[in-house]
């Protein structure tokens, strides 16, 4: 493998132990204020946390701003930033209506909206996807179906989620590779606070809101989940492929579940349990089976 393959592929794996963990601060968090405002408020300290840093780095090279502040990216960055705040918005408030547990594994089933979205890009898809997501459904009905087939409101958010961190995936797999990834990735969460704390402006009581209880849990989840975590998986995705990537960053699925276990107690029946099992089984697969087709669609 080639070194940047590989460090892309250590920077994804670091990157989703990082989105792990951090589902417990999105959770704790929402104790003192509400969900867009905590959303907007850490995507908004990791824009003050990047932006000298950029600063330094672009003031030391000798590109113009004009060029590298160019249309294009803007464009993507933005487009980039809306989708990820319907994203973590749709995680946060579902994180209210159910575990961390259960939030990071239904929000890793992008692994298999990744390649089933590629369908209408004109991607094949092998026999590997459909069987992994087979396995996911049935999965995902064991995790969070109880009793009288009902479904917690929480976990159809982190469903609907899915889907949109598959296009967030594929959205950042595109632009990465065609423009600076700390300023698409400044630009995006730039986007996604200011989509947040109107969001927080409009439904959210700010009155009430208690700033600095939750203040430990926006320092984390800015620091590390936002400004450390969504940076490295736009500079790890400048030289790796969205598929790929997508195996890799659900392995958070895993570390959401240690972390709710050891942080928060949760734990699952064993019906759950399995269920978890098939689900990121099904991952794997959708990932793993098609090798062959899957090499030929990614030089295309």
């Amino acid at each position: 493998m080639p070194n940047h393959a590989l460090r892309a592929d250590l920077l994804m794996l670091l990157t989703a132990l990082i989105w792990g963990s951090a589902f417990v601060a999105q959770r704790l968090g929402m104790d003192a204020i509400g969900p867009f405002l905590y959303s907007g408020l850490r995507f908004a300290l990791a824009v003050l946390i990047l932006l000298p840093l950029i600063l330094l780095l672009h003031r030391r090279s000798a590109r113009k701003p004009a060029r590298v502040l160019s249309q294009p990216l803007l464009l993507g960055g933005c487009l980039m930033g809306a989708v990820l705040a319907l994203g973590i918005n749709l995680q946060q408030v579902g994180l209210l209506f159910t575990s961390v547990t259960n939030a990071g594994f239904i929000t890793g089933l992008y692994v298999i909206v990744v390649p089933l979205l590629g369908l209408f890009l004109g991607h094949k898809t092998g026999l590997g996807i459909w069987l992994g997501a087979s396995l996911a459904v049935v999965g995902m009905f064991l995790l969070s179906v109880g009793d009288g087939f009902q479904v917690a409101a929480g976990d159809w958010l982190q469903l609907a989620g899915a889907f949109v961190w598959g296009v967030h995936v594929l959205l950042v797999g595109f632009f990465a590779g065609r423009h600076d990834p700390l300023l698409l990735a400044i630009v995006q969460f730039a986007t996604c606070a200011f989509i947040s704390l109107l969001l927080a402006w409009i439904f959210e009581d700010l009155r009430d809101a208690s700033i600095i209880a939750a203040a430990p849990a926006i320092l984390y989840g800015g620091v590390f989940g936002v400004a450390v975590g969504f940076t490295l998986q736009v500079v790890a995705q400048k030289h790796a492929i969205a598929s790929h990537a997508a195996i890799i960053l659900s392995l958070e699925a895993v570390f959401a579940a240690l972390a709710g276990a050891l942080l928060l107690g949760e734990s699952l029946a064993v019906r759950g349990y399995i269920g978890c099992a098939l689900m990121f089984a099904g991952m794997l697969l959708a990932q793993l089976w098609p090798k062959s087709l899957q090499a030929v669609t990614e030089r295309s």
